[in-house]
């Protein structure tokens, strides 16, 4: 965020730069991270970590974060590395062109989608439905006794689709499908983190609506579910420029978007929470039985810790923190390549190389070297699903002695929030999946 400044950073008070509203203060988790001298990593150590053309120390940067997180002046450009928008080993100048071509591709993607509705960047947030289901406009009058339309300012507005509008031409199915989404983006962004400050400016909701409603045209095979604003949200407050913070979210949804992806009869995630019961039941039987016999055994009380990686279990702060330990761990120096140019089977080999030069294997994080030591290669077994078995084995006891029903796992769960502690539970979550590895070892 543009809000931060030298007096901060020596205060450590990451609190500073989230505010919270007044009136919200005690309806949020308190936050445990602070930046910590030695641990964290600061602008300083950043800065010194790339070489005099550009190249980046990779391994150096994923041992500070992994021991203490980012500081929060440069979280935003942290984790454009941490999620694969740019390439370790790239020079200033490589950067500097891949960022204006991409911020070139998100205006014509956003000029195309102002074509389809002019709302978009014109500062409003859609929260009503625009069309029918067989695609017929939606006339609503506005405070002022004006429409709807003529609310938007009339710069945004392109002619050939009042003409289009006004000729009653019909829409096709892909921006009829689109343009359903529009108001549901909108009513989730409203209630998405609104007990920050940034977001009493409507302007920033703007920007989180726009960013979702291009996604939600660009990948139209998943379009926009429920949680997405979630996992938007951060990246937008944290990257000045919206083109560079659409991509950055583009490049997490890389990583999710299976947990999106619906059919008729089940919803991607359902894969994760599957796995989920195999780790518990290879690394906690007893639990695991415990769990079944209640008629958990889909585990479907973890489903909202896996769709917006644990957003509701922490504070702000404390979430963003989790977050960069997570991708630091789980790092793969050949995720810009995988991205850009590789198959995965390129960059698995890549990572078969890397086992006999200890050299590479550093440039990996802690959760990754273990497997591809382990010659794992199921990319769906994240450490986010190891973090929810960490959670479940800390509260054995109480589940095992308390839970009577469901509804019983789901509150002793609940009182996670706010209490846990981002860094211990990543440790937890690396011991459960070596426990893991341990007893489904790969032949």
């Amino acid at each position: 965020m543009g809000c931060c400044g030298a007096n901060l950073e020596e205060m450590g008070e990451p609190d500073a730069f989230y505010p919270i509203r007044a009136e919200c203060r005690d309806d949020v988790p308190n936050t445990r991270f602070k930046p910590r001298h030695g641990k964290t990593l600061s602008a300083r150590r950043w800065h010194a970590s790339f070489s005099e053309d550009g190249n980046l120390d990779i391994a150096k940067v994923l041992r500070r974060i992994q021991r203490g997180g980012v500081h929060p002046t440069i979280k935003g450009v942290v984790w454009e590395f941490l999620l694969g928008c740019y390439d370790p080993k790239s020079s200033f100048d490589d950067r500097s062109t891949l960022r204006q071509n991409r911020r070139s591709e998100y205006e014509k993607l956003k000029s195309k989608c102002k074509e389809m509705e002019k709302a978009v960047g014109s500062g409003v947030v859609i929260t009503a439905p625009l069309i029918t289901e067989d695609g017929q406009p939606i006339a609503y009058p506005a405070s002022n006794g004006a429409t709807f339309q003529e609310n938007i300012p009339s710069d945004t507005i392109d002619s050939s689709n009042l003409e289009r509008e006004a000729n009653n031409e019909p829409l096709d199915k892909e921006v009829i499908q689109w343009k359903l989404t529009l108001h549901q983006i909108g009513l989730d962004v409203v209630r998405t983190d609104r007990a920050l400050v940034y977001y009493e400016n409507q302007q920033n909701q703007a920007r989180l609506w726009d960013i979702l409603a291009v996604y939600s045209w660009m990948d139209q095979d998943i379009g926009y579910c429920q949680g997405m604003s979630d996992l938007c949200s951060p990246i937008s407050i944290l990257l000045e420029n919206e083109a560079d913070a659409f991509w950055c979210f583009e490049r997490l949804m890389r990583r999710l978007r299976g947990n999106f992806k619906a059919t008729s009869t089940t919803i991607g995630v359902r894969s994760q929470l599957s796995l989920l019961s195999s780790i518990v039941k290879a690394v906690d039987p007893k639990l695991h039985e415990h769990i079944e016999n209640l008629d958990g055994g889909e585990y479907l009380f973890a489903f909202r810790m896996l769709m917006v990686l644990f957003r509701r279990e922490f504070s702000f702060v404390d979430s963003l923190y989790l977050w960069e330990l997570l991708w630091s761990m789980e790092y793969n120096p050949n995720l810009f390549s995988t991205y850009e140019t590789e198959s995965d089977a390129a960059a698995n080999n890549k990572s078969q190389e890397a086992i006999g030069d200890p050299t590479l294997l550093t440039q990996y994080g802690k959760f990754e070297r273990k497997n591809i030591k382990a010659g794992q290669k199921d990319h769906q077994a994240t450490l986010s699903i190891f973090l929810v078995a960490s959670v479940l084995e800390a509260k054995n006891k109480r589940l095992l002695k308390e839970a009577k029903g469901l509804d019983d796992v789901v509150q002793i769960l609940n009182d996670i929030t706010g209490n846990l502690d981002a860094k211990k539970a990543c440790d937890e979550a690396l011991k459960i999946h070596q426990k893991y590895l341990n007893k489904t070892k790969v032949s």
